[in-house]
């Protein structure tokens, strides 16, 4: 069974700045889904089923490492490109009143959609992600170092294409090692670093989005955060390793209208470690909020 049987149809969204691949599984209110960087919708694959009998679920193929379609050479792959690129997604499928569920380094493209291109959204979800000024978390900077090196971001594709090298990295501490308590499967590693070992154009994207990390993105974003009206749920694993659970209370606290929620025997990944947990309060959440506004659509 392939890692994105779970999530449903997919198709191509062709937009101006490339083409992005998207899987569509279930009915009702839509939840769009955004995984972190190195990932792809398949981060989301335990979590979907969950939710697909009652909500129309959309996993995304972000241009953000682990996607497969190179995105045109001038696209704009900063943190706030990628995010208006989601908003570009939600006009172009014509989806509105959307909860939005980020991740990781989707949990902060998740922030800079809902704090510059709020009007499609209607509720968010933020799960272990970067916020503040952890973006980088300290650990990955070596990964905007090594992009910025003339020569090294090639030399690692190369050496990531050899199974042996790309396994033991992804289960480092360096890789994915340190994201979920639960080792993710080889089969999920081969699918998480195909593009950038196989094709130099989603390489040249994922090269192109380290050099553009910057902790003004995130500073930037909690400074809006006063004025986003729409409710939030902060569902934060109480053990993770790289996003402290104390900036969890922090954006309970600086979102007008927020709750906190803990996940426990959870890491980053809390949709690899604690799937069922985390599609509940996502359902929770959805069923007992309404909706901030009337949304265009």
């Amino acid at each position: 069974m392939s890692v994105v049987t779970e999530l449903g149809e997919s198709r191509l969204v062709h937009l101006p700045q490339g083409t992005v691949r998207i899987y569509e599984r279930g009915e009702g209110e839509p939840v769009m889904f955004v995984h972190g960087l190195f990932a792809n919708a398949a981060a989301w694959r335990k979590v979907v089923p969950r939710l697909a009998d009652s909500y129309r679920c959309i996993t995304v193929d972000w241009p953000f490492g682990a996607h497969r379609i190179p995105m045109a050479p001038d696209a704009d792959l900063t943190p706030l490109g990628i995010a208006h690129t989601i908003a570009d997604v939600l006009e172009t499928v014509d989806l509105s009143a959307v909860t939005l569920v980020g991740n990781d380094g989707g949990g902060m493209l998740s922030q800079l959609v809902v704090t510059h291109r709020p009007e499609r959204i209607a509720r968010l979800v933020l799960t272990p992600c970067d916020a503040y000024e952890n973006f980088p978390p300290p650990l990955f900077d070596y990964m905007c170092w090594m992009a910025r090196t003339p020569g090294a971001g090639t030399l690692t594709g190369r050496l990531l294409r050899l199974p042996k090298v790309g396994q033991t990295f992804a289960r480092s501490r360096f890789g994915f090692g340190g994201l979920s308590i639960n080792p993710i499967c080889e089969e999920l590693i081969d699918h998480y670093l195909h593009g950038i070992t196989h094709d130099r154009g989603v390489l040249r994207d994922s090269l192109k989005f380290l050099r553009a990390v910057d902790k003004k993105y995130t500073v930037d974003a909690a400074a809006r955060f006063g004025s986003a009206g729409l409710p939030v749920l902060i569902a934060w694993a109480e053990q993770d390793r790289f996003f402290p659970f104390d900036h969890a209370r922090r954006l309970a606290e600086d979102f007008p209208n927020a709750r906190l929620e803990s996940i426990t025997n959870s890491l980053t990944w809390v949709a690899e470690d604690q799937p069922a947990r985390t599609a509940a309060v996502i359902d929770e959440f959805i069923r007992t909020t309404p909706l901030h506004a009337e949304q265009p659509g």
